[in-house]
């Protein structure tokens, strides 16, 4: 699976980077740390998933999420973030999953799996 970490916060970034390396079936093939990064991005190369920060500058998540539904619909999106009224944007706004960042990195392997 061809990740894309999107996250502005580049102490996040590692430690998902660091997570999914340790998986053989993850590769992260990209970062990015605003809303026009993870367009640029989508449009480089091809992914599969982006673990998509939900508080991401740029422009309004939900948003960035109707455009890449409407550009890549078989991209997989999990939202992350600790605003607990985000879950039910991220659902509202279409992502497959959401992953609250104070959860275990188990949590998120987990959205992984069922959403691949």
């Amino acid at each position: 699976m061809r990740i894309l970490i999107a996250d502005d916060q580049a102490d996040v970034r590692s430690a998902l980077g660091l997570l999914m390396m340790q998986e053989a079936d993850l590769e992260v093939v990209a970062e990015a740390t605003d809303a026009v990064g993870v367009l640029l991005a989508a449009e480089k190369q091809p992914l599969n998933l982006i673990l998509l920060d939900w508080e991401l500058p740029g422009m309004p998540s939900a948003s960035l999420v109707r455009i890449l539904r409407n550009q890549w619909p078989q991209l997989h999106l999990i939202a992350l973030s600790s605003l607990p009224e985000a879950r039910s944007a991220a659902a509202n706004a279409g992502v497959d999953a959401f992953v609250d960042k104070g959860d275990p990195p188990d949590a998120l392997l987990a959205a992984l799996r069922k959403i691949s």
